[in-house]
This record gives C-alpha cells, structure tokens and sequence, in this order.
C-alpha cells in the first residue's frame, strides 16, 4: 500500500514553499519518523519526516516549489526493510565512495550504508550524513569528525555542516579582572571557477521575506539610533565567581544574554513607552515581556521569543536560547516560536562587530544591538584604566520613542549591566 507523502500544514500565512533539499535517496527503504526532506519557507525551514516505513518515490524534484497539502512523494509501507544478506541496489554499487581524512592523519575512512538505512553514510568515528549532509561537508572542506551532530541519532544535519563552518570560535581568555569576547574565525575562502565572473541563484522565500520585512521598516517607521557603551567588567566578574557552580548544577554556562534580557525588561518596566506599538492611529502599550532574540543561520536571520522573561530565571533564559539556536540549526524552528515579541536583542559581536545601526523588527518599536567586547582605555575617578568596554546601539521608531525616553531607555540597560548584582535581586 503506497502512503502519500504531503507537505503539512504551517500555519494560516503560509501557502507553500521551496523543498530545497532531499534527504534520501528516490527508491531508498525509509524509517517512520526519518527525515526525509527540508521545506523552505518564508518564514522558516523545517525537517518533514516520513509517516510509515517503506520504500519511497518522489513525485517532485528537489528545489521544486510546493502548494502546502500537495503530495511530494509516496512510500510504499509493505516493502520490507532490506536485511545485511540482500544484494545492493545498483546505485549502491555504482557509487563512488567518499573519503574522509582526519587531519594530521594518513588513513581515510570509506563512506558506509546502514543495512536498514541505506539513505544515511557512517564513516570509521561513527559519524552519521545524510547524502545533503556528505555533500555539504565536500563542498566546504569541512572535517566531519570534529562535527557534533545535532539530529536524530546524532544524525549530522545540513545546518550542522554549514554552522561548522561559520561559527565564530567559543574561547575565552579570562583574567582577574578583565574578559574577551569571543572573537570570529577568519572565513575560508571558497574555491570557484575563476572563468566563472558571476553565478546567479534565485533568492530563497526566506530570504525575500527578510528583505521585505527590513525595507518596510525602514519605509514604514522613523528610525533612530542611540549608542552608549558599557563597562562589562561587573558581569566577567560575576559570571567568572560562580560558573563552575552555574554549570555544575545546570548543565549549561551562563552567558552574557541572560544578563542584558534582564536589563532589558528592568528597562521596559521603567520606560514603558519603550514597550508599546503602533496600530493605524492608536498606541497599544503592552503589558508583557516577551523579547526576541537574533539568531544568525545559514538561510537568514531568525529571530525566536522568548517569552515571559519578566517570570524566567537567568538559567531559564540560558536554556530558552540555546534550545532555539539548536532548533535553528536543525531547521526545527516552529511558527508560534517567530511570532509576538516586544522588543530584540541583536548580538553582532559574536561575529566581531564593533558598531552597527540595527533595524527594529517592526510592528516592535526598538532594538538593542550589542557589540564586541575590548579593552579600552577610560577614566575612572581621574585615572587611565583599561576596561572591557562594549558599545551599545538602540534603535527605535521616533514616532512613538522621544529622543529622551530612548536615552533614559538605554541608561538603565547601561546601569543593570555595569551593577548587575540589582539585576539579581530585581532591583
């Protein structure tokens, strides 16, 4: 009996897609609840898996664009899983096999299939591709072993080859009283053909909504921006005493955006204009917390709330992020996650950013944009220090922000950072 495959339902606003990638084989025995191909959006992306096991025909080709309830394939669910005795298929036997070479090592291992999965190739390290994945990893010169899948089963994804890439290095050099940020790694450069002047490729759904969005705030609102810059040397402090501790009984590390997410609401709570919104001719002032966070993919820049921040602990801000992150990386970001928020915090100095102007997400009426942390030097009480200095950049609609609110707005960011121990007791 053949089982369809359609694309499912997204919500309301969305009425189909890109599939941009598929992540089995035509003809390949799949597994209920595998992965079987990415769905691009213009608002998110997002991993479809299969329904039932069996033997599964696509009826679309990859980069089609899809109608959300339309069949993209059908499984055949009364094909048997084949056994470790069956003789491969054709294309099993045909197809070249992928090396992988550890650095500083002469031994290669040799792309296998799993009996009961032969959609997926597992090197010597028991590292799990699924065939987007093992193409990616050639494509960017990217050493699969030093790669942690965040998929099923440890099931190495697309995103987790593209993130690997890209992310910015995650070492800290700490002192007694002073901290750097974690600086980005120098990109490598990718070979193309140098015949080749220019390539050309259709802009992805996403990435066309991102670009709207952004020219209509910049049509629709009128922006400002602000800046300050804070001593970050209070927060290094604090989160070098007890880290070990905040670790140890959570299992996560506490970062720096637990810290400005506070600040953030103590801000809105004590300039409630901040925390407002335009509708045609009337002001809704919000009562509710929910901020938005800035997370940089490989398709574009999502931004997930985190709701009710005003009732989360430091751990549970910690821990909302870091799920999101992982969700965007593995394309599992949900609808309900992009939608409301009051507010966003856009962190550039992850990437090395020293000074940016951010563009709010409008119908929100502002954004915070943080940047690199570096020594700089100040003067306190009439003498030259070095201090961990980041500049802040809040950017607002002048519509509804007065230019004094807007600097009241971030003074109070300015002084919860630079006092965060206030932060802790909710002063």
């Amino acid at each position: 009996m053949a089982t369809e495959v359609k694309v499912p339902t997204m919500g309301e606003s969305i009425t189909s897609g890109i599939l941009s990638a598929w992540l089995v084989k035509d003809g390949d025995f799949v597994e209920k609840d595998q992965p079987i191909y990415e769905l691009e959006t213009d608002k998110i992306t997002s991993e479809a898996t299969a329904e039932v096991s069996g033997i599964i025909q696509f009826k679309v080709e990859q980069d089609a664009e899809v109608d959300i309830g339309s069949t993209v394939a059908t499984i055949d669910d009364s094909a048997k899983a084949p056994t470790s005795n069956e003789s491969p298929k054709v294309s099993e036997v045909q197809e070249p096999a992928i090396e992988v070479v550890a650095p500083g090592s002469t031994e290669t291992a040799t792309s296998k299939k799993e009996d009961s999965k032969d959609s997926q190739v597992i090197d010597d390290s028991n590292k799990i591709l699924s065939p987007a994945s093992r193409k990616h990893s050639i494509e960017n010169q990217v050493d699969i072993s030093k790669v942690q899948g965040t998929g099923k089963d440890g099931r190495i994804t697309k995103g987790d080859i593209l993130y690997a890439k890209t992310a910015p290095s995650i070492s800290e050099k700490e002192t007694t009283s002073a901290q750097s940020v974690p600086s980005a790694n120098t990109p490598t450069p990718i070979s193309v053909d140098s015949s080749n002047r220019e390539t050309k490729k259709k802009m992805s759904p996403l990435r066309k909504k991102i670009a709207q969005r952004l020219v209509n705030a910049t049509q629709e609102a009128a922006l400002l921006t602000t800046f300050n810059e804070v001593d970050m040397s209070r927060v290094i402090e604090l989160r070098k005493s007890h880290q070990e501790s905040f670790v140890k009984r959570y299992g996560i590390k506490l970062g720096f955006m637990s810290f400005f997410t506070k600040a953030v609401v103590n801000a809105l709570q004590t300039v409630p204009a901040v925390n407002a919104r335009i509708e045609g001719d009337s002001i809704v002032q919000q009562h509710y917390y929910d901020v938005g966070i800035a997370v940089g993919t490989e398709k574009g820049l999502l931004v997930p709330v985190v709701r009710d921040c005003d009732k989360k602990s430091f751990q549970e801000i910690e821990q909302s992020i870091l799920d999101f992150a992982k969700d965007a990386r593995e394309s599992k970001i949900q609808l309900k996650d992009l939608e409301g928020g009051v507010f966003t915090i856009s962190n550039g100095g992850i990437y090395g950013s020293m000074l940016s102007t951010p563009i709010i997400n409008f119908p929100q009426p502002a954004i915070l944009g943080l940047h690199n942390i570096q020594e700089r030097a100040v003067v306190i009480n009439g003498e030259i220090v070095a201090r961990p200095m980041m500049y802040l950049a809040l950017s607002y609609d002048h519509r509804l922000i007065d230019g004094k609110e807007a600097v009241t707005f971030l003074n109070h960011i300015k002084h919860a950072i630079e006092n965060p121990d206030r932060l802790l007791i909710g002063l």
